[in-house]
């Protein structure tokens, strides 16, 4: 989004008739379909994998661990677009969305090392490493995919006021 608004084209974005949530989705689900696909060309080393190990590699295991990848990337995709509709530079978006990833995967854990209690609990589910890092270990569980999700429609939702705000000024 912040190219489009550097090379003027937001402003043909804006006036077309389409709602502003349409144009966050539609620019979220284009790279997410791309690494979508990039992560299934993967898929092809476990399928040759199982194959040439006699008891087989741990199916849920590796379902699991697709599972949390597609879902980190689709959060951290959706959190940038959204800090991409806030900037007119793309690197400063770049730059802001490494900040904000950075800080909400390792930054925000770290308070819970030193907390006990409540405090610790809720920095601890804050931190995006633990929810990957419990689904790396095999164990799906359905916060950590609410977790991944709500971060999702977080990032759509602030793409959607951001690009709102643009139109209107």
């Amino acid at each position: 989004m912040a190219d489009e608004h550097r090379n003027g084209t937001l402003e043909l974005l804006l006036t077309a008739p389409i709602h502003e949530s349409e144009l966050v989705i539609g620019k979220w689900l284009g790279s997410f379909l791309f690494v979508f696909l990039i992560i299934l060309v993967t898929f092809i080393y476990p399928i040759v994998l199982n194959g040439l190990v006699t008891p087989g590699i741990d199916q849920g295991l590796m379902m699991a661990n697709y599972l949390a990848i597609t879902l980190v990337a689709a959060s951290f995709l959706a959190i940038g677009t959204a800090i991409s509709c806030f900037f007119n530079n793309q690197f400063a978006a770049f730059f802001a969305t490494l900040a904000v990833l950075f800080f909400l995967w390792v930054v925000i854990g770290w308070p819970a090392v030193v907390m006990q209690g409540t405090g610790s609990s809720i920095f601890t589910y804050l931190s995006m490493s633990n929810h990957f890092s419990s689904m790396q270990a095999g164990t799906v569980a359905l916060s950590d995919i609410v977790y991944y999700l709500s971060l999702t429609s977080l990032g759509l939702f602030l793409g959607t006021v951001a690009v709102e705000i643009r139109r209107w000024k």
